[in-house]
């Protein structure tokens, strides 16, 4: 039995073997035949249509924005030195890094002890000074009144000799009382030139006097201010920075005590190429006024302002050309950005006239963009570049107004290439089917053609008979899908 069993096993594996075996040989035949067989009526090859995003060139007016960075920097900054050197005995609590402080608080004062014997010193000379000049005056107001009195006595003199020369003409005196009288007129003549002379002395000493009271009345007002030099003050509002003083500190004159920055007033340096630079001129040689927006990294709130000044000169290393940007004062400026800070500079030129926005994706590497032609067949066309900013492009539009063009290039596109246009309001929404009947994408057929192509789909056996009633469906309407849709059933 088990021998019967394994010879009825074996039979049956030979007979499935003999039967694949055959089946084998039927395929392969019926292959043979099939490549032996004449060959049927040959279908011409089909060009390919490549879809591609287009857009319609309309001229515009637009506004080109030139983009750079720049570092903000405060417009108004003092520093603060000590005008004397001393020792400080007192800091105001406010005088600290990042406080705020208004313009004439008190913030540091120097030991007044040195300045204040200077003053005292100042108003005794100045007293001394005053006290000279008095008596100076008092002198020469005694020094006139001697004058007068030795005039008068000289002309007594006159007199006396005139009657002694009477006298000894008439016979009656005597030559020696003459002498007598001549002399002491000769000496009264002498009283008065030393009494002039002495006038004159003491007119010098009231101006040397004056000269003293004015030279210490300058030491007393310096002396002064001295002083008040000792208590420093803020010159301006804003906040306090660089501060490392404590009490007790020793500086010196001119010393940097540490600064105080206005945060609301604050520029933008922003370095420009030449070309940019030129593009923000105008026929005067000045700025133009276009808008400015300065955009701070992490904020989302745009800060305005407007063009301001050009910087004199070109650093060393350095190129292009320095503008500087004046931020518009605001309660929240001091707390978007502060000095030092680098910040995104958007500056708007002069608007372009007959102009177009494209993306740059759809200017080739030799200037051309790929225009839309008859029978959607693509053509290169020169166009003239105004701009460009960031990721798009601005072209002259000129003779192209009205054109659509490829706005995102690849490598399977170029001129000749048939593209299956795809247009932004298509894309983005509307009836599929009413775009079979869309003048753009679709075809005319005529009858003849209509019948042929009804004909092939019939007897193309590689198509089902659901899909065979489908572009049936579709051939009967006046118009067919000119793109991908459209089997390739001829050329």
């Amino acid at each position: 039995m088990r021998f019967l069993r394994q010879s009825l096993t074996g039979l049956l594996l030979l007979a499935l073997t003999l039967a694949g075996l055959g089946l084998a040989g039927l395929v392969i035949g019926a292959a043979v035949r099939a490549s032996l067989a004449p060959a049927g009526p040959g279908q011409p090859p089909v060009e390919r249509v490549v879809p591609a995003n287009v857009v319609t060139l309309m001229p515009l007016s637009l506004t080109p924005e030139t983009t750079a960075f720049g570092k903000i920097e405060a417009r108004r900054t003092l520093d603060l030195r000590s005008r004397q050197s001393g020792t400080v005995v007192w800091v105001s609590d406010g005088f600290r890094n990042g406080l705020a402080v208004t313009q004439g608080d008190l913030l540091v004062r120097l030991d007044p002890a040195p300045a204040t014997d200077a003053l005292a010193l100042a108003e005794a000379d100045l007293s001394e000074a005053h006290g000279e000049a008095t008596d100076a005056v008092a002198a020469l107001e005694l020094t006139k009144a001697d004058l007068t009195a030795a005039m008068e006595q000289a002309v007594l003199r006159e007199q006396a000799l005139v009657r002694q020369q009477d006298l000894a003409a008439r016979g009656v005196g005597s030559p020696l009382a003459v002498e007598t009288t001549e002399l002491a007129v000769s000496t009264a003549a002498q009283a008065v030139l030393s009494r002039e002379q002495a006038l004159a002395t003491a007119k010098a000493r009231v101006d040397q006097t004056a000269v003293a009271v004015t030279r210490a009345e300058i030491a007393l007002v310096e002396a002064k201010r001295n002083l008040a030099e000792t208590e420093l003050r803020a010159g301006l509002s804003g906040r306090v920075d660089g501060v490392t003083l404590v009490e007790g500190a020793l500086v010196g004159a001119n010393e940097s005590l540490g600064r105080i920055v206005d945060p609301a007033a604050l520029d933008v340096a922003v370095r420009l190429s030449t070309a940019q630079f030129a593009r923000l001129v105008g026929p005067d040689g000045l700025l133009a006024a276009g808008a400015v927006t300065v955009s701070a990294p992490g904020s989302g709130t745009p800060l305005p302002g407007q063009l301001d000044r050009i910087g004199a000169a070109v650093e060393a290393g350095q190129t292009g050309r320095l503008v500087y940007v004046a931020l518009d004062a605001s309660p929240s400026l001091a707390t978007l950005v502060q000095p030092g800070d680098f910040v995104t500079v958007t500056i708007q030129e002069a608007p372009v006239a007959d102009a177009a926005l494209l993306p740059a994706t759809a200017l080739g590497p030799n200037g051309a963009l790929l225009v839309v032609g008859p029978e959607d067949r693509l053509a290169e066309v020169l166009v003239e570049v105004l701009r460009r900013q960031g990721d798009d492009v601005i072209v002259a539009v000129g003779a192209l107004a009205g054109r659509e063009v490829v706005t995102e290039r690849s490598a399977v596109l170029g001129a000749g290439i048939r593209v299956r246009p795809i247009r932004p309001d298509l894309a983005t929404g509307g009836d599929p089917a009413s775009s079979l009947t869309a003048t753009e994408d679709t075809a005319e057929l005529t009858a003849e053609r209509k019948a042929a192509l009804m004909a092939l789909i019939a007897a193309n056996p590689a198509l089902s008979e659901a899909e065979k009633a489908d572009l049936l469906q579709v051939l009967q309407a006046e118009t067919a899908a000119s793109g991908d849709a459209t089997p390739p059933l001829d050329g």
